[in-house]
């Protein structure tokens, strides 16, 4: 997770300004404790509250009340199921979304696979979710709790045995709804690919956090957690994809809080957040500029409005409001781009339906999949073919091509190398950067 008080508490007086924020009323929820033992997580906003977050805070690995060996022997074999709610093609060219539930017991599993259909149709209502949906997968996998619910709930005393050891009052903040990650990874590696994880708890009660630190064993980008039976609790687990797939800052400040009255530091690396004003940022060609003027999705105009990244002052975010600030809002529209940017680093645009280890010869045919983009403006996804690096322009658009229709081009017996790029030329990306990464490519070997 990227972390805009992390930077500057690592200038000089950060222990001056750590101190005052960790005595200031209400510390447990401010965003700052980024120093001791454990994983940095996200704490979601209040419940009632406009904000989208609260900071970050440092939590223990471990869950709590870790479940004992007591499960039946029909609990076992129920345990650890592996289904796939949303097939979009292979593991290689889709992201994979695992989602587990925690606090559900073996008869409760029925109620957590409509629980997480539910969930997966929250996030496919919004943009840029909407538009590329056919880029995913989404896998439940079976977690049999002894007990159900989850620790924490209704109040800090309530004790519940659960397979991932899920506990609202994680770091003694009501709303923060830790796991235990080891369990948790125990879980996912049952699946067949993870690029993003889900917990939804079997609880009513508001909450959720963001593991937004990458895996380094399992290679998945972050944890969000939920409650499942929260109508709110969706769009924090929504807002957690906007750190760990779309790399964004949080776009919402602290007013009154010791420490975070003005940014005074360099620019940051976060593309939605910058030193920079309007007029200094198109001068400069750099963020988002390239959006400067437009109408965005939530509501306002792209410019720069001052508060962001924690800061009340001295940091710039590109819209009034979006969903890295409040929930229920879209993604701004340098948001969705990010987004975007984060769906094709893990989801190709074309699969190989002939495999491309076959050598095709003159009666073979080659042939691909390229997903289907469903947002109203979207232009097509662009299908190009190229024999030995010359594209075949009478072939553009096509997902399959007999090795017969290549004859004009194949006048010996010389092995050629055929190739087909599919390009995403959304009117949504600007960034030339981030254009490059949206498109794909497969090939074989030909030989008449």
């Amino acid at each position: 997770m990227r972390s805009v008080c992390r930077r500057v508490m690592a200038t000089a007086g950060a222990a001056a300004v750590l101190t005052a924020v960790l005595a200031a009323p209400g510390a447990a929820a401010d965003p700052v404790d980024t120093t001791g033992s454990g994983v940095e997580v996200e704490i979601p906003g209040p419940e009632h509250g406009d904000a989208a977050g609260s900071g970050r805070t440092r939590v223990p690995r471990d869950g709590r009340d870790r479940p004992s060996p007591r499960l039946s022997a029909a609990e076992r074999t129920a345990d650890g199921a592996v289904t796939k709610l949303i097939d979009n093609g292979s593991t290689g060219d889709r992201l994979d979304i695992v989602v587990i539930g925690d606090g559900y017991t073996a008869d409760e599993l029925d109620r957590f696979h409509v629980d997480a259909e539910e969930m997966w149709a929250e996030l496919a209502a919004v943009e840029p979710y909407t538009t590329y949906q056919g880029l995913f997968n989404v896998w439940t996998v079976d977690a049999v709790s002894n007990q159900s619910g989850v620790a924490g709930d209704p109040g800090p005393d309530a004790v519940r045995d659960t397979a991932l050891g899920s506990y609202f009052w994680c770091d003694d903040i009501e709303r923060l709804l830790c796991v235990d990650q080891a369990k948790v990874d125990e879980y996912v590696a049952k699946a067949p690919e993870a690029d993003l994880v889900v917990v939804l708890a079997n609880s009513a009660k508001y909450g959720g956090a963001g593991y937004n630190e990458p895996s380094e064993t399992l290679g998945y980008e972050g944890i969000s957690t939920a409650s499942a039976g929260n109508e709110k609790s969706g769009q924090v687990a929504i807002h957690e994809t906007g750190h760990s797939l779309g790399k964004l800052a949080d776009e919402y400040f602290y007013p009154g809080y010791p420490g975070f009255e003005e940014y005074a530091g360099p620019e940051v690396a976060d593309s939605n957040i910058s030193v920079l004003t309007a007029g200094d940022m198109a001068g400069q060609r750099a963020k988002w500029h390239r959006w400067l003027g437009e109408e965005s999705p939530d509501g306002g105009t792209v410019g720069t409005y001052e508060g962001g990244g924690y800061f009340v002052t001295g940091l710039y975010r590109p819209t009034d409001d979006s969903l890295m600030r409040s929930l229920g809002k879209p993604f701004n529209l340098p948001g969705v781009e990010a987004m975007i940017a984060g769906f094709h680093r893990h989801a190709r645009l074309v699969t190989a339906v002939t495999p491309t280890e076959r050598l095709l010869r003159l009666r073979d045919t080659a042939r691909v999949s390229v997903p289907r983009l469903t947002g109203a403006g979207e232009r097509p996804l662009r299908v190009r073919w190229y024999l030995d690096g010359r594209e075949l322009k009478p072939l553009a658009g096509q997902t399959r091509v007999r090795m017969s229709d290549l004859l004009l081009w194949l006048l010996d017996l010389r092995t050629h190398k055929l190739s087909v790029t599919v390009e995403n030329g959304t009117p949504a990306v600007r960034d030339p950067e981030i254009a490059k990464t949206l498109r794909s490519t497969v090939g074989w070997n030909v030989r008449l």
